[in-house]
């Protein structure tokens, strides 16, 4: 039975701001004064523009303020969901300077009794661990202040209150701050984007806010919670496949650089003309192909013309970015395209690795490339520096170049990562220009670094690759929602290379949250090593809408490919589901925890089918679990059966699963029974 989310309450809410913007929850410091909503006693409305789509409008609001500025505010609302969402645009369009903006940000207020705050924070140190927080009589703030907006703290937010509840979102790459306040029975929430940004703007100069997400729903469950959101950001905001506007599906990735036979260290930096046909060659030739060959770090020639070589101090994938072209020596004349045609022949795609946000060795650049060495953020001789995107001259340097190494070589995929907290940087070339400029380095950049990401996408649709980038930076630091309309996160964290338990403590949080995303198929030691477990248990813990094969195929004496087979032909007749409701069905555990068990299940509620994952972990002592079905109703019966077993029962909301050992996973399908 398909679900519906249709919101009647919160429509008349979008219907109150879109007739009396006097009443929008937004204000701005100016000058010193505060201003709250668009009064028609300070702002004046100068033209409405409306875009209607399936489900949605978007009104585009001009006003003027003041003489010298111009506001843009941009509303859509989903009727489909009843989610509002706004943006803000500041541009100062006069011959002058402005005065000076503080404070732009957003207040709402919540009615509704018991209420209690639960999210998850974000990559690195806190692994996506969830939270749970009674707000009665209650305060509690989160913030982003290191430039990657969702290591440490992550910008999405489940408020229940009442009867139902309401989530959030902040979409900005960049830093953010968030507070929720409470008496018990009315919730105010505050958010911004660019910390402390207090800034005049110069003639012509343009900034925004993030945007702004407020999606109620009217059901106090978790589960439907979680659906509702899930429902609404696979419809509205995954971009799309292609340039046909295919929906984006589940799809397998694998990396080469542990088949080549030559040291190395990390990315793809053994990988060169020789090495990649007798791979590809293999997996054809063993039925274990994937969609996307995955082309990592350290195929780039360094600023001064050499090599990145493994091993070699200073010469290795982390200390030569910056040029973006082929190493001609790796992949002399056309090599690397013919490798991209074998494996499009082939019925692959290719994916490549880039960092523009870094560069090393700006003098060389400059000598040799045509780079301009204002465009370097330096703090003295640190060796972390900035490529300033923000600057329009720099930014249309980085991305041609990029765009010309994709074009040449259609590659149909670009992955980014980022290794470096750039906001201390920010700030730094902030203070460079004097008073009043707090907040104008991060502005730009990040505006630079969507449109930035809007042109990559034009030029990879221009000859048939995705709509869509890889939005790493160092694992999951850059998954805030405005970014997730440009790309998918395929590694949701770097942790996620390792330990089985990790990868179920992840799925069992991040998925709530962001639907499309991937791990490892591999059970290892560290972050970088070649050799790990990958058996059925690691296979079924991986099985996820990107599925990242971490395998050997030519280089690997004991490589077992009925394995892999068997992996990626149980994730493709299963992969249907990714997309479709998410339920977790046992409390969440700690990365480091396998004493007991862990399961999930995906459900179409249209086809009234999906898939049990479930999981007696390493230490678990207990041999079976009584699992809660919560997707099926009252009177309701579906049947269930083992993958594995071939055994079939009857479940009417609840089912007993059997493990003959620890370290064991079992696959359940479920159907409704007619």
């Amino acid at each position: 039975m398909k679900r519906s989310y249709v919101n009647p309450a919160a429509d008349k809410y979008y219907e109150a701001l879109r007739s009396d913007p006097a009443r929008f929850p937004f204000s701005f410091v100016y000058d010193g004064v505060k201003y709250e909503g668009f009064s028609a006693e300070h702002f004046t409305l100068v033209g409405e523009e409306c875009d209607t789509a399936p489900e949605k409008e978007t009104r585009t609001y001009t006003i003027a303020f003041k003489e010298e500025l111009t506001l843009r505010l941009i509303l859509t609302h989903y009727f489909s969901h009843g989610v509002t969402e706004w943006t803000v645009w500041f541009e100062n369009s006069s011959d002058a300077c402005s005065g000076v903006i503080e404070k732009p940000g957003v207040k709402l207020a919540f009615e509704g009794k018991y209420p209690v705050l639960k999210g998850i924070l974000g990559d690195h140190v806190n692994q996506y661990s969830p939270y749970s927080i009674d707000m009665q009589s209650n305060m509690v703030e989160f913030s982003s202040d290191s430039g990657r907006a969702t290591h440490i703290n992550f910008p999405y937010f489940n408020l229940e209150c009442g009867d139902g509840g309401v989530m959030l979102a902040i979409g900005w790459a960049g830093t953010w701050c968030a507070r929720f306040e409470s008496d018990g029975e009315r919730t105010e929430y505050t958010a911004s984007s660019v910390n402390g940004i207090k800034t005049y703007l110069k003639p012509g100069e343009s900034i925004r806010t993030a945007l702004f997400v407020r999606a109620p729903y009217t059901v106090r469950s978790e589960n439907y919670a979680t659906n509702f959101w899930r429902s609404w950001f696979v419809r509205h905001n995954l971009p799309p496949a292609d340039k046909d506007n295919n929906a984006l599906e589940p799809f397998s990735t694998c990396c080469l650089f542990a088949d080549t036979g030559r040291p190395n260290s990390d990315g793809s930096i053994s990988e060169c003309h020789t090495t990649w046909r007798p791979t590809l060659e293999k997996m054809i030739a063993e039925g274990a192909k994937v969609d996307y060959r995955w082309f990592d770090a350290g195929w780039y020639i360094a600023p001064d013309g050499t090599s990145a070589e493994p091993f070699v101090k200073g010469h290795d994938w982390w200390d030569t970015v910056g040029t973006w072209e082929l190493d001609p020596v790796k992949w002399p004349g056309k090599s690397f395209r013919e490798s991209t045609d074998f494996a499009r022949d082939n019925g692959m795609k290719t994916l490549v690795w880039f960092e523009p946000e870094r560069v090393t060795d700006p003098d060389n650049l400059v000598k040799n490339y045509g780079y301009k060495r204002e465009w370097a953020i330096q703090i003295g001789d640190d060796k972390t520096i900035s490529n300033n995107i923000g600057d329009p001259e720099c930014l249309a340097w980085t991305t041609e170049r990029i765009c010309r190494m994709l074009r040449e070589n259609r590659v149909e995929m670009y992955r980014e990562d980022n290794n470096c907290n750039a906001a201390r940087l920010w700030k730094y070339l902030d203070s460079r220009e004097g008073e009043n400029r707090c907040g104008i380095t991060e502005s730009k950049f990040i505006i630079g670094h969507y449109k930035m990401w809007d042109d990559i996408i034009q030029c990879t649709l221009s000859y048939g690759g995705c709509g869509f980038v890889d939005s790493c930076a160092s694992g999951g630091g850059r998954n805030d929602l405005e970014s997730m309309r440009r790309g998918v996160p395929i590694l949701r964290s770097d942790s996620d290379r390792m330990a089985t338990a990790l990868r179920l403590s992840m799925t069992t949080a991040f998925n709530k949250w962001i639907p499309v995303c991937g791990a490892n198929t591999r059970e290892k030691q560290a972050e970088m090593a070649k050799t790990g477990v990958s058996d059925k248990y690691v296979f079924r813990a991986s099985y996820l809408p990107i599925l990242n094969i971490d395998s050997q195929f030519v280089y690997a004496e004991d490589q077992n490919f009925d394995i892999l087979r068997f992996g990626l032909g149980e994730w493709k007749s299963i992969k249907h589901y990714m997309l479709k409701e998410f339920y977790t069905l046992t409390p969440w555990h700690k990365e480091k925890d396998s004493t007991d068990f862990t399961a999930f299940a995906y459900f179409d509620p249209e086809d009234e089918s999906g898939v049990i994952l479930a999981f007696r972990q390493e230490k678990c002592e207990r041999d079976e679990i009584t699992l809660a079905l919560p997707f099926i109703g009252d009177g309701e019966s579906y049947e269930a059966l083992d993958e594995d077993t071939g055994e079939r029962c009857l479940s009417n909301g609840r089912i007993t699963i059997r493990f003959s050992s620890p370290r064991e996973a079992k696959l359940i399908r479920i159907k409704r029974k007619i």
